[in-house]
């Protein structure tokens, strides 16, 4: 067996993991992203200053945020159920260092603390758990594209062949989640009075150069015969040209259709697709061809997967929508985001329930198809991801109050903290939000390249590919492998941002 059918036999066939095992892995990103705003509130109650130096803040957070992703997929995936409680007793252990050794001018009771902490004013436009959610997902999602071709990826974490729940397989749904979440629709002012198709233009010019990288990988692909797994996406199509269409279609109905109604589009999609799933010939059609043989004659039978699925994650879009339109209703208090996760942690438990419904009733969870089951679960699942994201956020901005002066890069702003008087407000406006100035901060450098960040790992997964035979690596040489790759990536976002640059085309 030549070398490329051996590494698309490694890659098909698979099933999947439990619901908790993902769980447990994604509650990884928000507890190593605390253990790092700990880390600073710490070092400036130590030394009076914040960490100012920029190789000490990439090397902190690469080795804090990216570095334990990479033990966690590989070595210590045979013990991930208990990775998180370890990284949370040291958050623990971190938090009650800085509380014992907070100032006197601080220590009031811990309940006042709370009831106050409630009370405190946060900068309403700017949303950092969205931010660190989209960052997250690209950097999973680039952890994974490479790690899966080594043997130290378990198998049962790669994208399941038919049904099933991969970690690679809610990546994908993620990532179009994410997506959504800042999609021109979804920022554009709800009093601003534009035309309906005025989005449109921009949507199209915007979506050029997804196409054309959706271009290059497939000759790329084709010209070197690199290994694919064809049951994915099909014989040409690609994520690429999925999230182009998606975005464009979605672009389009909520031109015609109100904005605020998108999860009623939503539902109708998810539903509708799944009934034709259910009552004709096209679920046989996306998993066997038109004549049951798993022919790919014809560019329908040889993309039948890619094209298909569209409605699926055309549905996990205008979700994600209606989302972002809720998250940014004006909350300006601590208070109301509380208010707001209690929400969403209901939305999150009836979403898990109708999964659990539709997977013993209707169909399994399949990425291939993107039926109604992998809708609601990675609905569910990205929600619970961005809430734990906001909790990770509301008791850093609680920590920044226990100790005067700290900060924390992609963190809340205070706007105005509990006790201060109306005379002295101005004093602790922020003095600007993420992206106004050029943070010494892994997750701000790689949001301002996100496209190129992605575009990059496949790139390097592709060289790392071409020159070593990943299957039979050694232990050490993979996670060496895997680091350097992470590390190199990063770099050059911290470069770009270390000098305020955008690549950007469109």
């Amino acid at each position: 067996m030549s070398q490329k059918h051996l590494k698309e036999a490694f890659i098909s066939n698979l099933n999947g993991t439990s619901l908790w095992e993902i769980s447990a892995g994604l509650s990884l990103g928000p507890l190593c992203l605390l253990c790092r705003g700990l880390l600073l509130i710490l070092y400036y109650l130590r030394y009076g200053k914040p960490l100012s130096s920029r190789k000490y803040n990439l090397l902190l957070d690469f080795l804090v945020l990216v570095s334990p992703l990479l033990f966690s997929c590989t070595v210590l995936s045979p013990v991930i159920l208990f990775v998180p409680a370890t990284i949370a007793a040291f958050c623990a252990g971190i938090f009650s260092k800085i509380y014992s050794q907070r100032k006197h001018e601080t220590r009031v009771p811990f309940r006042q603390m709370v009831k106050d902490f409630q009370k405190t004013a946060l900068d309403a436009e700017y949303i950092p758990a969205i931010t660190v959610f989209r960052v997250y997902v690209n950097v999973l999602t680039s952890v994974c594209i490479l790690a899966v071709d080594f043997p130290q990826y378990p198998r049962r974490y790669a994208k399941a062949e038919t049904y099933g729940t991969g970690v690679m397989d809610f990546g994908v749904g993620a990532y179009i989640f994410g997506n959504a979440l800042v999609c021109p629709e979804v920022r554009q002012k709800s009093h601003a009075t534009q035309p309906k198709f005025s989005n449109l233009p921009r949507q199209f010019f915007s979506v050029w150069p997804l196409i054309f990288l959706g271009v290059g990988r497939l000759l790329s692909i084709k010209s070197i015969e690199y290994h694919e797994h064809t049951s994915e996406y099909g014989v040409h199509w690609n994520f690429f040209f999925t999230l182009a269409f998606v975005r464009l279609v979605a672009s389009l109905l909520l031109a015609i259709f109100p904005k605020n109604k998108s999860w009623l589009i939503a539902v109708n999609l998810a539903v509708l697709y799944q009934l034709i799933l259910n009552t004709t010939s096209l679920k046989t059609f996306i998993l066997h061809g038109s004549n049951g043989r798993d022919t790919r004659v014809g560019f329908l039978n040889a993309n039948r997967e890619g094209l298909l699925s569209l409605f699926g994650y055309l549905a996990i879009y205008m979700a994600s929508v209606q989302v972002g339109l809720w998250l940014l209703k004006c909350r300006s208090s601590v208070r109301g985001w509380i208010e707001a996760v209690r929400s969403l942690l209901l939305t999150v438990l009836v979403l898990f329930l109708l999964l659990q419904v539709s997977q013993a009733y209707v169909d399994p969870v399949s990425r291939r198809m993107a039926n109604l089951s992998y809708c609601l679960w990675v609905v569910a699942h990205c929600l619970a991801f961005f809430i734990s994201f906001v909790v990770t956020d509301l008791t850093l901005v609680f920590t920044k109050l226990l100790v005067k002066g700290s900060s924390v890069p992609c963190c809340w702003n205070v706007v105005k903290p509990p006790g201060t008087s109306k005379n002295r407000e101005t004093e602790v406006v922020p003095t600007g939000r993420e992206g106004k100035l050029p943070h010494a901060c892994l997750i701000s450098a790689i949001n301002k390249n996100q496209l190129l960040f992605f575009l990059l790992a496949n790139v390097m997964t592709g060289a790392v590919n071409i020159l070593i035979d990943t299957i039979h690596s050694k232990t050490a040489f993979t996670l060496c492998i895997l680091h350097l790759y992470m590390f190199f990536n990063c770099l050059i976002m911290h470069m770009l941002h270390a000098r305020n640059i955008v690549l950007k085309f469109w």
